[in-house]
């Protein structure tokens, strides 16, 4: 099964993102990832998953069947610029503390926490540059982790015509 990437434009409206986990969780679907948050019309809202699965297009039109869906997407890998956000408390020995910062620094994770003997970072940026922090981050043993869903934005279409020159 793969992963895909969709976002759902809705109306502000009671019961609509319990509406569409509900309908992917009564085809069999999980997701992986869930955001949901305004958009620049405050009427509307954009809800943003990463569901594990395959085919979609069942899914995409069931998602439109929906009251109060007005638009769903579902990008393609490179399509879309996709950030998460996630807070990882660290254990750090005080004698280790600047190599642990020194390698956070690579990442340019922020510490956001410092007790006496952890520190909490906050990283943001692509879902995969979080893992490799996570990973980098093990070896020092992870005390908590915390994570967003995925957001998610078109790339500007000049964007993407470059890349496909320059891939070309």
């Amino acid at each position: 099964m793969s992963q895909h990437l969709i976002t759902v434009t809705v109306e502000n409206k009671p019961g609509v993102l319990a509406r569409i986990a509900s309908m992917f969780a009564r085809r069999d679907f999980n997701i992986h990832s869930l955001a949901v948050g305004p958009t620049e019309d405050p009427k509307r809202s954009k809800v943003t998953m990463v569901v594990d699965g395959p085919e979609m297009e069942q899914i995409v039109k069931q998602l439109y069947k929906l009251i109060h869906t007005i638009k769903v997407t579902e990008y393609a890998p490179g399509e879309a610029v996709e950030r998460e956000i996630m807070l990882v408390r660290v254990n750090a020995d005080p004698k280790r503390r600047s190599e642990i910062l020194d390698a956070a620094n690579i990442f340019d994770a922020a510490a956001v926490d410092v007790g006496t003997n952890t520190i909490a970072f906050e990283v943001v940026g692509e879902p995969s540059r979080l893992s490799d922090f996570l990973e980098f981050m093990r070896t020092y043993g992870i005390v908590s982790l915390v994570k967003s869903g995925r957001i998610a934005l078109a790339k500007d279409a000049k964007s993407q015509s470059r890349r496909q020159k320059q891939s070309a």
